[in-house]
C-alpha cells in the first residue's frame, strides 16, 4: 500500500559561503559577532529536493516525468540561537509547508559557559547531539523520509546523517548526485540514490523509511520569491527546545585552540624543463 512521504529537511544557519572566516581573539574559535550568515548550502540542495519531489507527485503542466509518492508535507528543522528563525523562514520560501526551531541560547547552553566555553561554541550542538534530536523529532512527527546536507559548511563534519540512520535502524544512502523512485507491484515504493564514488557512480535502492545525505550535483536550488517570502511569515513556526524532545546537548568535545593555517609560501618560475628538474631535484622531489 502506498503511503504519503511526511518529510524532514534539517537545516543550519551558518557564515555565508562568500565570507572568509577569522579566528576569534581567544583563539578559541572562529569570529561570528558582526558577520553575515545564511542557509547552508548543502541544506539548500536538500530543501530544493523535498520540493521536487512534491512537485513530482503534483497533476498539472510541471509535472516531472519522474515518478514519486504523494508528499504529505515538509517540514523544515532548525537548531540554534534565536537567529535561526531567519533560515527557517528561507526554507518556508523557497517551499517549507511548516517548521520548527529548537532554541539554544549560547549563554546557558548545555553547561559550556561554566567549561569556558565561548558564547560562539556553546549553541553548537556536536553531530551526535543533531542525531539524537533529529531521532526524537521523526518520531514526535512521524516522518518517514529524511533529506540533509552530507556536512555543514562551517565544521564539515559529515556525520549526523549516519549518525541519525544507526539511531532509527534506517536505511541510508550518501552523498546522493540523483533521488528517484520506484514503484513496486505491491504499490510500495523503494528510494533509488545514485552517488558518485571514486571511479564512477554507485546506485543503491531502499525501502522506506530512509535518511539521504545530499552533495552538491543533485540540484540548483530556486532562488524564494517575494510573493514566498511574504506567504511564508504567515506558516506555522514552532518555538521548542532540546527538553521538550528529551535530548542532552551536552558537548563531549572542547575546543582547545584554533588557528589559521599558515600563509602559502609564493612559486618560483623556472625557464625549461631542464631547470624545473634541476629544481625539483634541489628539493628532494625526484
Amino acid at each position: 500500500m502506498s503511503v504519503p512521504l511526511k518529510i524532514l529537511v534539517p537545516v543550519k544557519r551558518v557564515i555565508d559561503y562568500a565570507i572568509k572566516p577569522r579566528v576569534n581573539s581567544t583563539y578559541t574559535a572562529i569570529e561570528t559577532a558582526n558577520v553575515k550568515h545564511s542557509l547552508n548550502p548543502f541544506d539548500e540542495l536538500s530543501l530544493e529536493a523535498a520540493i521536487r519531489l512534491r512537485e513530482a507527485s503534483t497533476p498539472g503542466p510541471k509535472k516531472s516525468p519522474y515518478p514519486s509518492p504523494t508528499v504529505s508535507d515538509i517540514l523544515a528543522l532548525s537548531a540554534g540561537p534565536a537567529k535561526c528563525v531567519d533560515v527557517l523562514r528561507t526554507a518556508m520560501a523557497m517551499g517549507a509547508d511548516r517548521a520548527i526551531h529548537v532554541e539554544i541560547d549560547p549563554k546557558t547552553a548545555s553547561g559550556r559557559e561554566k567549561e569556558g566555553g565561548t558564547e560562539g561554541d556553546s549553541a553548537e550542538l556536536e553531530p551526535l547531539g543533531v542525531a539524537k534530536l533529529l531521532k526524537a523529532v521523526v518520531e514526535k512527527e512521524e516522518r518517514n523520509f529524511v533529506i540533509l546536507g552530507k556536512q555543514s559548511i562551517d565544521d564539515d563534519s559529515n556525520q549526523a546523517g549516519q549518525m541519525l540512520a544507526g539511531l532509527l535502524g534506517w536505511g541510508q544512502a550518501t552523498s546522493a548526485s540523483e533521488i528517484a523512485f520506484e514503484k513496486k507491484d505491491d504499490d510500495s515504493w523503494m528510494v533509488k540514490v545514485t552517488k558518485e564514488v571514486d571511479g564512477g557512480v554507485e546506485t543503491v535502492r531502499s525501502p522506506l523509511p530512509m535518511v539521504v545525505t545530499t552533495d552538491l550535483r543533485l540540484n540548483e536550488p530556486r532562488f524564494a520569491s517575494l510573493p514566498n517570502i511574504m506567504k511564508a511569515k504567515k506558516k506555522k513556526l514552532e518555538k521548542k527546545t532540546l527538553e521538550d524532545y528529551g535530548v542532552d546537548g551536552r558537548r563531549r568535545l572542547k575546543v582547545l585552540r584554533v588557528e589559521e593555517p599558515p600563509p602559502r609560501k609564493g612559486g618560483g618560475k623556472v625557464q625549461d624543463v631542464d631547470g624545473m628538474i634541476g629544481r625539483l631535484r634541489e628539493l628532494g622531489a625526484i
